[in-house]
């Protein structure tokens, strides 16, 4: 029976649900039934630490350990019960402009005769894959990004989990505010989409949310939190995408400089708010950056399915030979759509139907 080598890896920000796409990768792939059906026998290769595995393979200074290694029914039996990424990750960019090892990249794949590649990530993960397609190679992605931002698809793994994280952490902090009559503002991930911000803000009944999409404006802010004293609020939340800007000024940048994919490095928004409220308000006010508690522990139930459907249904696209495509969830099915779909553009919160411009908040009409 011919067998074939599946690579896999896990780019960019880790979060939860990336080990249960790992692991019905594996699983459906090495299916004994299937492979009866199927007439071919497949390997799986797992690649460590996103792209950079590919890039050293063999480890280097910082890390010695080979990057490739093969992954088996049973050692990945139990991963869907974990958050982060068994595999590792990096920001690694094979094609970065400064510095592009995409040619090392290739000769390292035909090196340790991967066949195909399945590619889990978010908009620069996919973006490499798309490349690497275009390239001659034959790769699928699995969509990952806990902003939510990634077109062609209704989600993306490690949302769910990060929203309920949010929510968890701002039920915590009421107990602080009421007690010492405060305004917190909470900073979520979010550099241009609002996804985290406004689901988040919504499932924890925040008193006001700001998003990328939509530029606040800084005396409004403080009209509606006097307008919240004046009915009797002892305290209020605020949650702000890191992304969000007030009319007039730029994002809030964390330090200078960009990533390998041309990121600027954003943060501050929320101590930047709570200065402005003290003086202007002069209301006690305190800044938390959830930062990367956003990415952490385990995945929820919604997670852990998404990635066992997103798992075995880029497997179908290997076996069926649809190549360059990542697999999606839309209207309410698992399906597939051109990776070039997906990276195009932004997947945004629609503000004119998601988002009350008035109050800062979700949306207050739904059937209308």
């Amino acid at each position: 029976m011919e067998t074939r080598r599946i690579g896999v890896l896990t780019g960019g920000g880790d979060c939860a649900g990336l080990n249960s796409a790992i692991k019905w990768v594996v699983k459906t792939a090495l299916d004994d039934r299937l492979r009866k059906t199927r007439k071919i026998q497949y390997e799986i290769v797992g690649i460590r630490d996103g792209w950079k595995g590919l890039v050293l393979p063999d480890g280097d200074e910082g890390d010695p350990t080979p990057r490739i290694s093969t992954l088996t029914e049973e050692m990945v039996r139990t991963w869907d019960r974990y958050g982060g990424t068994m595999l590792g990750t990096s920001r690694t960019n094979p094609y970065d402009p400064k510095n592009n090892q995409s040619g090392i990249t290739i000769e390292n794949i035909k090196r340790y005769r991967l066949d195909y590649l399945v590619a889990i990530g978010g908009e620069d993960t996919l973006g490499v894959a798309h490349k690497l397609y275009l390239d001659g190679l034959k790769v699928v992605g699995i969509p990952k990004t806990i902003d939510k931002d990634l077109s062609g698809t209704d989600y993306t793994l490690g949302f769910e989990t990060a929203v309920n994280v949010i929510t968890e952490e701002i039920d915590r902090l009421r107990t602080t505010a009421g007690s010492h009559r405060r305004i917190f503002v909470v900073e979520t991930m979010g550099r241009h989409a609002g996804w985290l911000a406004l689901e988040g803000g919504e499932s924890s009944g925040a008193y006001i949310i700001l998003i990328p999409e939509y530029n606040f404006e800084l005396e409004r802010v403080n009209e509606l939190l006097m307008e919240g004293r004046r009915k009797g609020a002892r305290y209020e939340i605020i949650v702000a995408a890191e992304g969000a800007k007030a009319a007039g000024h730029s994002e809030v940048i964390r330090e200078e400089g960009v990533d390998s994919f041309g990121h600027k490095i954003l943060g501050g928004i929320g101590e930047f708010l709570a200065k402005w409220i003290s003086q202007l308000a002069k209301i006690e006010t305190r800044s938390i950056t959830l930062s990367h508690l956003q990415r952490g522990g385990v995945p929820s139930a919604y997670d852990r399915r998404m990635g066992r459907y997103f798992g075995i249904a880029a497997i179908d696209l290997i076996v069926q030979e649809d190549f360059g495509k990542m697999v999606s969830y839309q209207s309410g099915r698992i399906t597939a759509v051109p990776l070039r779909e997906a990276i195009g553009k932004l997947n945004l919160v629609n503000v004119q139907t998601q988002y009350d411009t008035e109050r800062y908040n979700g949306r207050r009409t739904i059937l209308g």
